[in-house]
């Protein structure tokens, strides 16, 4: 038991409610336009969560062989830096979830475009291809993306973008233009949780020499972009509501702008990286709450 609590801690799971935000939201966009399925909402959820505990588990395998995940590091203890799991049996770890991407992913696939649709198909196994290496390149090798300030840019072409869009397109088979203010809305949060992961561990970073973006702009500018990006995203969404309203309902989603804008105050005022760790589970919670609210307010 004290092994599995060990692995279940290791695979992170307070991130995985925002992994699945996109799938919510447009699965309920789908369920409006006459196109939701269970079985491709079930496969798809549990697809982005194998992706994501690869993300988890490669991220806690890169940055712990590279000496990344030191005393310096102000977050939660990783398993590798803890001594607790070792790097070989964490690659081993790794390879299992490939396998389990991949599988899973090639259900959903077949699921959702059987043998009718050849051309969604190949497009929907590359995304998966490149979804399982970005999920491992993020800090594992010696050209990680991770590393060069790149993080933020593959986070809302996947959080955002391919997680809305890409499950609108499994359900209905195209593109409509109703996800594509969801989806940057998505992407730009999720961007957010990553950029304030990159602020509390700017210090340690830049000492171990990973250049992420907050360690590219300083101190004082990556608080500036931090607000750029939550401010676009509550803009977006807004927006949204305007141009697809039928009905109040459709603007419950701005109750999630009070914890956001809160969540702004505080950014903007802190002086302690130490404190903004509360902070990571508060905004990305919020954007589960936007996302589920977003979706529900357009069913309704």
């Amino acid at each position: 038991m004290k092994n599995i609590s060990l692995w279940v801690s290791t695979m992170r799971l307070r991130t995985l409610p925002l992994s699945v935000s996109g799938i919510i939201l447009a699965s309920c966009l789908a369920a409006y336009n006459g196109y939701f399925n269970w079985k491709i909402c079930v496969l798809a959820i549990l697809t982005t969560l194998s992706l994501q505990i690869l993300s988890n588990l490669a991220n806690d395998y890169g940055d712990g062989i590279k000496g990344t995940d030191n005393e310096d590091r102000i977050g939660p203890e990783r398993a590798i830096q803890s001594g607790k799991i070792s790097p070989d049996d964490m690659f081993g770890a790794i390879r299992i979830n490939i396998l389990v991407s991949i599988i899973l992913a090639f259900a959903l696939i077949f699921t959702a475009f059987g043998v009718k649709h050849f051309l969604l198909t190949m497009l929907f196994f590359a995304l998966g291809i490149a979804s399982v290496v970005a999920a491992m390149r993020y800090t594992i090798g010696s050209n990680a993306y991770g590393y060069r300030g790149l993080g933020d840019v593959f986070v809302f072409v996947f959080f955002g973008l391919v997680s809305v869009i890409g499950c609108y397109v499994l359900y209905a088979k195209t593109i409509d233009h109703v996800v594509f203010l969801p989806a940057c809305t998505i992407g730009l949060l999720s961007m957010g949780v990553l950029n304030l992961n990159n602020m509390r561990d700017i210090i340690s970073d830049e000492k171990s020499n990973k250049i992420t973006l907050a360690v590219k702009l300083g101190q004082n500018k990556v608080k500036i972009y931090h607000t750029v990006l939550i401010v676009s995203a509550i803009i977006l969404s807004a927006l949204f509501g305007i141009l697809y309203y039928t009905s109040p309902f459709n603007l419950i989603f701005v109750v999630a702008y009070g914890p956001l804008i809160l969540h702004l105050k505080k950014i903007n005022n802190n002086k302690d990286p130490k404190l903004l760790d509360p902070e990571l589970k508060k905004l990305a919670l919020t954007t589960v709450l936007l996302a589920i609210l977003m979706g529900i307010g357009h069913l309704l």
